[in-house]
């Protein structure tokens, strides 16, 4: 399967042919499972302090029975305060938890590898129909061939007005705009500082991404991964696939050593 690229001007820069990895079914179950797994392991541990609720002076009556009062332990003192009420264990006012979360506890998800990356090479594929890429809200009106190849010197491009140059020339300036529209949010998510949210534009896939992703540092949106680093998370944010992509040419170079049992297959059935 071929398809057209492009030059970091706009110009058509002749057809390039697309590895295997872009005939792989498209599997949104399996790609939503891929993300929920890998999101996981961001997740921080929690726990509570071990003697949290019972640093206080609190005993139970020695015999328990024969003092017609509750068994539970209550507060010393020498009057005022909380002198006289329960504390020091659980299901009491300021008592500590009956069971409380550990740092111990095993909070990420496992997901088998051969799962892993037949999702990402779905994920991969799909950024080759216009429909999927449409279908998230991506502006791709003016783009006819998917997926968006560009040459080399994408690499080297530094800075941001660079970026919006190219962004303008391959008529995508308009994807990364309709991000500059969303209305700030209140209530408590505006209180703790998270008054704006910020969508998911462009992602640029290369070989060599030091350079690029600097460019990308104020566009909203736009962001740079090379294939190395690449991972569900990028293409399919959310969980919803699938984000508007451009690759250069020597990305689909190192796409194309992705080794997978699925492809494995496909290329005896040929």
């Amino acid at each position: 399967m071929k398809t057209t690229a492009f030059t970091i001007t706009g110009t058509k820069d002749g057809e390039v042919e697309l590895p295997l990895i872009f005939s792989t079914p498209f599997r949104p179950e399996l790609i939503h499972k891929a993300f929920t797994n890998l999101t996981s392991h961001k997740f921080q541990p929690q726990g509570r302090h071990p003697t949290a609720g019972m640093d206080v002076v609190a005993r139970s009556n020695d015999p328990p029975t024969g003092q017609h009062q509750a068994r539970i332990a209550k507060m010393k003192g020498g009057g005022g305060g909380r002198q006289g009420q329960a504390g020091g264990v659980a299901s009491v006012r300021g008592g500590r938890q009956a069971h409380p979360p550990i740092v111990e506890k095993v909070i990420f998800k496992k997901l088998n590898k051969k799962e892993n990356k037949l999702a990402l090479c779905s994920a991969i594929a799909a950024t080759a129909s216009k429909d999927l890429v449409k279908s998230r809200g991506h502006k791709v009106d003016g783009i006819e061939s998917f997926p968006i190849i560009i040459s080399n010197d994408v690499e080297n491009i530094s800075k941001a007005s660079q970026m919006s140059k190219l962004l303008e020339d391959l008529k995508l300036m308009k994807d990364v705009e309709r991000l500059q529209s969303r209305k700030p949010r209140t209530g408590q998510s505006s209180l703790r500082g998270r008054s704006k949210k910020v969508g998911k534009s462009v992602l640029f896939v290369t070989k060599d991404a030091s350079k690029i992703i600097k460019a990308c540092g104020t566009l909203p949106g736009v962001e740079a991964r090379a294939v190395k680093d690449l991972s569900v998370l990028d293409l399919a944010p959310g969980s919803d696939p699938i984000r508007l992509t451009i690759y250069s040419k020597a990305a689909l170079e190192e796409i194309a050593k992705i080794k997978s049992t699925h492809l494995e297959v496909m290329v005896k059935t040929r």
